[in-house]
């Protein structure tokens, strides 16, 4: 059994204002996708002037905030928000989704694309491998804050949270930053160089998302006020995970066929 390091989740807090890793976390993916999403849209063709690029990286950052807070809202926890309607705004007081986020980031970018002539495909491929980079870091912060820890468990690396009882339990949150930034991150790098059919990319961290976040599933703690939502196994996790592998794999071979 490994002891929970002893992290101080705030970094600053001067009155009510306060600077966390967590955010600090996320902010560093941004700020690393900025100086360098621009390079490989250049790369795959893409010429865009460096103002309507950081406006598309504005629509972006919306479509993560947004799509990934409305996400929670309405696949983790929408009766609470339905009798407690101001709280949808409190992002400070946590709630974000992924699943809900990714749609966020398409469709406010598909939005965006359409509305100045750009190819979405294109623009979404190459932003796949700094998506993975802010899931890593996204998890890195769960994890300094002692959240979305896993099940209880007997491996030696076993760990226990200080919201998580007395009991060791998975670190669930360093898999996904493993698997889901790290890993996920790598194999889309490398498909970028590759893999020259446009779209193909993106579905490929689509799926490959909806692969490492199902398995994960197996050893994270389910959402206390959702539990198993099929046959006392399935979390809803896995459901829209596994709906983003079909999708994946259905758009890809539309892709291929229409070559």
């Amino acid at each position: 059994m490994l002891t929970f390091p002893d992290f101080d989740p705030t970094i600053v807090k001067i009155g009510v204002l306060q600077i966390r890793w967590y955010g600090v976390c996320y902010l560093a993916s941004i700020i690393f996708g900025y100086f360098f999403y621009r390079k490989v849209l250049l790369f795959r063709g893409v010429d865009i002037s460096k103002k309507l690029y950081e406006d598309l990286l504005f629509y972006l950052v919306m479509g993560i905030i947004i799509g990934g807070r409305l996400g929670y809202v309405l696949f983790y926890h929408l009766p609470y928000y339905l009798a407690n309607p101001l709280e949808i705004v409190a992002v400070w007081h946590g709630g974000m989704s992924f699943h809900g986020g990714a749609l966020g980031v398409a469709l406010l970018g598909l939005y965006f694309v359409k509305k100045h002539g750009l190819s979405f495909y294109d623009c979404a491929d190459s932003v796949t491998p700094f998506l993975a980079v802010g899931l890593g870091m996204g998890r890195l912060g769960n994890f300094i804050n002692g959240e979305l820890f896993g099940r209880v468990t007997d491996v030696p690396w076993g760990m226990i949270f200080p919201m998580g009882g007395a009991l060791p339990r998975h670190p669930s949150q360093l898999y996904e930053f493993i698997l889901e930034g790290i890993i996920l991150g790598l194999i889309c790098w490398f498909a970028l160089k590759k893999i020259k059919t446009s779209g193909i990319v993106f579905w490929i961290f689509i799926g490959g998302y909806g692969v490492f976040r199902f398995f994960v599933e197996f050893f994270r703690q389910p959402d206390v006020q959702l539990g198993y939502v099929l046959f006392d196994w399935v979390t809803m996790g896995q459901i829209l995970s596994f709906l983003m592998v079909i999708l994946a794999i259905l758009m890809s071979v539309r892709i291929y066929k229409a070559r």
